[in-house]
């Protein structure tokens, strides 16, 4: 039994006519009265009672009519179901965000994707910072990203979406809690609270860099696994922090002032993802972030 078999039986038991139903599938009348004929044979029944005026349906062929149709209809959604795959419109897209610092951007990112393409599924794999993002990305285990510049891994594409700041997070009741801007070089005493060095923070990673800019090693008081964690240690005087501009948002007993005394530090946002990944559903996303998120100036 072959699925043109089956289309033809439909054909000719819709038109109940074998000229139209032949016409309708664009074909001649006797390669469709010969396919009937086979489709009959391989059911061992009649399914059409014919004379030289009438075209009817057996007893066999109306109750084969329903069944037919359903298989022809699921053989149209899996033909939809693998074109629709072929063009990204489904599948599953797995995404590494850190968190505070992706508030805005990651569902900037998601809306799109929903509108866009329904059909794609989003796998979330939050607190994870930008080292362990990228090594994920780059060994096959999620598709896509959000990571900090500089990237220096072979095979992995980038494309940066946000040009951020460093911030420093006083206490409410620091003495430099009034300051416009805090001269970072005055910190020198200072006990800080950050993210942990082990993991591949690139804000941890440009808060010593900047301390050692400004001629001293950063002493640190007390690691903490998120941005919450640390400006709630912060406001509760452990200790300052640095961190980036997306995280103004948190509340805590303190403020954010910038930083002077060194030359200004700009952390890059970026996306990364497998140069060599063949998901069509990856470039879908991709394609909506184009839209989301696009490219800011260079700072």
């Amino acid at each position: 039994m072959e699925l043109r078999h089956i289309a033809g039986f439909v054909a000719v038991a819709e038109e109940l006519h074998f000229g139209r139903a032949a016409a309708r599938l664009n074909m001649a009348q006797p390669p469709l009265s010969q396919q009937i004929r086979q489709l009959e044979r391989e059911l061992g029944q009649q399914l059409f009672e014919r004379s030289t005026r009438t075209v009817r349906l057996t007893p066999a062929g109306e109750a084969f009519l329903e069944p037919a149709r359903r298989v022809l209809a699921d053989v149209e959604v899996a033909r939809l179901a693998a074109q629709a795959g072929g063009r990204g419109e489904v599948g599953r897209v797995g995404i590494a965000f850190a968190g505070a610092s992706t508030h805005e951007a990651l569902p900037r990112l998601t809306r799109a994707v929903r509108a866009a393409h329904p059909g794609i599924e989003l796998h979330l794999h939050g607190q994870l910072y930008s080292g362990e993002a990228l090594a994920k990305v780059a060994n096959g285990e999620i598709d896509l990203g959000f990571v900090r510049l500089p990237v220096r891994r072979e095979g992995v594409s980038v494309r940066v979406v946000a040009h951020e700041q460093l911030l420093l997070a006083l206490p409410a009741d620091h003495r430099l809690a009034g300051s416009e801007a805090v001269d970072l070089r005055d910190m020198a005493d200072e006990p800080f609270v950050t993210l942990p060095g082990t993991r591949g923070s690139a804000v941890r990673d440009a808060l010593v860099h900047s301390c050692l800019s400004a001629g001293f090693t950063p002493r640190i008081a007390q690691e903490a696994p998120d941005t919450h964690t640390i400006l709630a240690l912060v406001g509760a005087g452990v200790g300052v922090t640095m961190t980036v501009s997306s995280v103004r948002h948190i509340a805590f007993d303190g403020v954010f002032r910038p930083v002077a005394g060194v030359p200004p530090q700009t952390l890059s946002m970026a996306l990364a993802w497998r140069s060599d990944n063949p998901s069509a559903a990856l470039r879908a996303v991709l394609a909506a972030a184009e839209q989301a998120l696009p490219t800011p100036p260079e700072p």
